[in-house]
C-alpha cells in the first residue's frame, strides 16, 4: 500500500509565498520552506522540478496580490487611485514591497512592464488623458510612480506624516502637471530649451 502524501503542492506554494511576504526573499530556500512545513526538502522537489519553478508560481501569486491591491478605489480619479494603492501596498506590505520593488528579486523589467500594462488599462476611460499618446501616458505614470515612491519611502522612514487628503492633493497635482505640460516628452524638452534660450 502506497504511503499517503502528507504535504500538498498547495501547502508548499502557500508557505513559500508567506515566507516572502513575512521575511523577504532571502528566506526563499528549500530548507527554510521545509522547516516551516516541518518536513524534509523531498516533498518540495517531488511537487516542483526546481526552485525556479516554485519561484515562478510564487510570482504568479504576488501578481494576483498586486492586482487586488492596485484595483482598490479611494477617489473618483482612477489614475490618482493607482498612486494611493501603490502607497498603501508599500506601507501595509513592507517586506513584500521591498522584495518586489526595491530588492529586485523577480526581475525589474518584468515587474515594471506588469505594473505599467496594468496601469495603462485605466487610461482607456480616463477623459483628461484622452488626447495623450501612449508615450505621454507612460510618462504620466512614471511621474506618478516617482512621487508615490517618494511618499511611501519618506512615510515608512518616519520623515513625513501626511493625511490621505494631502496625498490626493499631491498626486492630483502631479497627474495634472504631466498631462498639461507633457513632462518627459520631446515637446516638453524642446519648450523648456526654447524658454531657457529666450529667457
Amino acid at each position: 500500500m502506497a504511503r499517503r502524501k502528507m504535504i500538498s503542492k498547495q501547502q508548499i506554494l502557500e508557505t513559500a509565498y508567506e515566507l516572502v511576504v513575512e521575511e523577504g526573499f532571502h528566506s526563499f530556500t528549500a530548507r527554510n520552506i521545509a522547516r516551516h512545513l516541518s518536513c524534509s526538502t523531498q516533498p518540495i522537489y517531488l511537487e516542483f522540478n526546481s526552485m525556479g519553478e516554485l519561484k515562478a508560481e510564487v510570482m504568479k501569486m504576488i501578481k494576483e496580490t498586486l492586482h487586488q491591491k492596485m484595483s482598490r478605489r479611494f477617489t473618483q480619479d482612477p489614475i490618482v487611485d493607482l498612486g494611493l494603492a501603490y502607497i498603501n501596498f508599500a506601507l501595509e506590505n513592507r517586506t513584500l514591497y521591498r522584495a518586489v520593488f526595491v530588492e529586485d528579486h523577480f526581475g525589474v523589467e518584468e515587474m515594471r512592464e506588469y505594473a505599467v500594462n496594468t496601469a495603462l488599462v485605466r487610461f482607456n476611460d480616463y477623459a483628461p488623458a484622452a488626447k495623450l499618446s501612449s508615450e505621454q501616458q507612460r510618462n504620466t505614470l512614471s511621474g506618478l510612480w516617482i512621487v508615490a515612491t517618494g511618499i511611501c519611502n519618506l512615510m515608512a522612514a518616519g520623515f513625513i506624516d501626511i493625511t490621505r487628503e494631502q496625498m490626493i492633493d499631491i498626486l492630483q497635482a502631479v497627474v495634472h502637471d504631466f498631462i498639461v505640460n507633457k513632462r518627459f516628452s520631446a515637446d516638453a524638452k524642446m519648450i523648456s530649451l526654447t524658454q531657457a534660450l529666450v529667457g
